[in-house]
C-alpha cells in the first residue's frame, strides 16, 4: 500500500475540523479532512448552539456567517438562582459590542460549513472511519475504512477535532475525567410571554436551567442528576411543563408547548496534554466541558482559529514547520490559559450553585446583587464568556 501524503490531515470534520481547514484555505498547505459521518447534509442534530459574539467574529472571518439562516441575537443574559435572592443582567453595553451573542441550530451551522468546504475544494471525505494513528518526530500516520476499503495517509501535522475517542492512540495522551452524573434534557419550548432577545440562566440546587431566545420561542437547556432525568423525560408534555415552570419562575408566565425532547449525559473531560509527536488536539478531542454559561463550543472554535493563526505562520521545510516540536509548542502555551480557564470557570459554577448548604447559596445571591452593581465586574465576566482569555 502507498501512502498518500499531505501536510495536515484533520481527523474530525465537524464545525471545528470544518473551521480549521476553513482557516487554512488561503494558505498553501496539503489539508484533507475525514469525517465518519455521511455528508453534512444528512446531519439532523436538533440541539442548539450559543454562539457568543467572538465566534462571530470568526465565522465572519471564515465567510460563514452571512450564510447562517437567521441566528437569534441575544441582548441580554438574566443570570439568577432559585429560591435564593439576588440576580445579575448582563448586555452589550458592558462590554460595547452590538449582542452578547447568537443561538443557531447546530444542523444549520453544520450543513452551511459543509457547503463552503465543498465550495473551496477542501478534500472532505465522509464515511471515513479512522481505525489507527501513529506519531514520531518525523510524520503522522493514520489508517481509516472507507466504504469496506482500507486506504493510509501520511501527514506532517495530525489535527483531532473528533470527539477524543482516537487520541490515546498517542504516546503520552490520556484523559481526566469527572463524571457529573447529571443529564442534560433539550428542547424546544414556547411560554405564555416572550422577552425577544433575552436569555435565562436560572441555577438550581439540581443543576442550572437555560433559556435560550430561538426565533418567536425559547431553545431549552435543562440539567438535572441523571436518574431524575430519567424521571422528567418520561413525563407527558402537561406534567413536564408544570414541572419546568415550577423550576423556573413566573418570568415568563406558563409554558404553553414542548417539542421533542433529547438528552446527553454531562462530563468535564481534558486531555493531559494537547498535544504530542505531530499531532495536536482541539475541540472535543481536547476538552469537554458542562454545557453552563455556553462555553464548549466556542472554545473549540477559539482552538481551531488560534491553531491556523500558528500554523500559517510556520513555513514549510523549517524548523517551525507545521507538525514540528516547536510549533506544537508554540500553540500549547498560547492555548494554555484559555483553556484552564474556560474549564475552571464553567465547574466552579455548577460546584457552587449545586451545593446543597443555605449560606453558600446566600452568598451566591449577595454575589450575584454585588455584580449586578459593579459594572467592571460585569465587564470582566462578560468579556471571559464572549471572548475567552487572551494568552500570549
Amino acid at each position: 500500500m502507498t501512502d498518500q501524503q499531505f501536510d495536515i490531515v484533520i481527523v474530525g470534520g465537524g464545525p471545528v475540523g470544518m473551521a480549521l481547514a476553513l482557516a487554512l484555505r488561503e494558505y498553501e498547505f496539503s489539508i484533507l479532512l475525514l469525517e465518519a459521518r455521511e455528508l453534512p447534509e444528512t446531519v439532523d442534530d436538533p440541539r442548539p448552539l450559543a454562539l457568543s459574539y467572538g465566534s462571530r467574529l470568526i465565522l465572519q472571518h471564515l465567510d460563514i456567517w452571512e450564510n447562517l439562516a437567521q441566528p437569534t441575537s441575544i441582548t441580554t443574559i438574566h443570570i439568577s438562582n432559585r429560591g435564593y435572592f439576588g440576580h445579575t443582567v448582563l448586555t452589550p453595553d458592558d462590554v460595547g459590542i452590538p449582542a452578547l451573542g447568537y443561538v443557531v441550530n447546530y444542523h444549520n451551522l453544520y450543513h452551511t460549513m459543509g457547503q463552503s468546504v465543498r465550495d473551496y475544494g477542501i478534500v472532505y471525505q465522509v464515511n471515513a472511519l479512522v481505525t489507527t494513528l501513529r506519531t514520531d518526530r518525523q510524520r503522522a500516520q493514520v489508517t481509516y475504512q472507507q466504504n469496506g476499503i482500507e486506504k493510509r495517509i501520511q501527514a506532517r501535522l495530525l489535527v483531532l477535532a473528533d470527539g477524543g475517542k482516537l487520541a490515546e492512540q498517542i504516546d503520552g495522551i490520556h484523559y481526566h475525567v469527572h463524571d457529573y452524573r447529571h443529564t442534560a434534557i433539550v428542547a424546544n419550548v414556547k411560554t405564555e410571554s416572550f422577552r425577544s432577545g433575552t436569555a435565562f440562566e436560572r441555577f438550581t440546587l439540581n443543576g442550572p436551567l437555560a433559556l435560550l431566545p430561538s426565533g418567536d420561542q425559547y431553545a431549552l437547556v435543562w440539567t438535572m442528576p441523571t436518574v431524575k432525568a430519567e424521571k422528567v423525560l418520561k413525563l407527558d408534555d402537561r406534567l413536564f411543563l408544570l414541572y419546568l415552570h415550577e423550576q423556573f419562575g413566573d418570568r415568563l408566565r406558563d409554558f404553553m408547548h414542548v417539542g421533542k425532547r433529547t438528552s446527553f449525559p454531562l462530563i468535564l473531560k481534558h486531555a493531559s496534554t494537547i498535544v504530542g509527536h505531530r499531532s495536536v488536539m482541539i475541540g472535543n478531542a481536547a476538552q469537554t466541558l458542562h454545557p453552563v454559561a455556553g462555553q464548549g463550543f466556542n472554545l473549540g472554535l477559539r482552538d481551531a482559529w488560534e491553531l491556523a493563526n500558528e500554523i500559517s505562520r510556520a513555513p514549510l521545510g523549517t524548523s517551525n514547520e507545521p507538525g514540528s516540536g516547536k510549533m506544537l509548542s508554540a500553540y500549547q502555551k498560547r492555548r494554555q490559559c484559555d483553556k484552564h480557564i474556560g474549564r475552571m470557570f464553567t465547574d466552579s459554577l455548577i460546584k457552587l450553585f449545586t451545593t446543597d448548604s443555605s449560606l453558600l447559596q446566600i452568598c451566591n445571591g449577595i454575589g450575584l446583587t454585588a455584580l449586578d452593581c459593579l459594572p467592571p465586574a460585569r465587564r470582566l465576566i462578560a468579556r471571559q464568556m464572549i471572548f475567552g482569555t487572551k494568552n500570549g
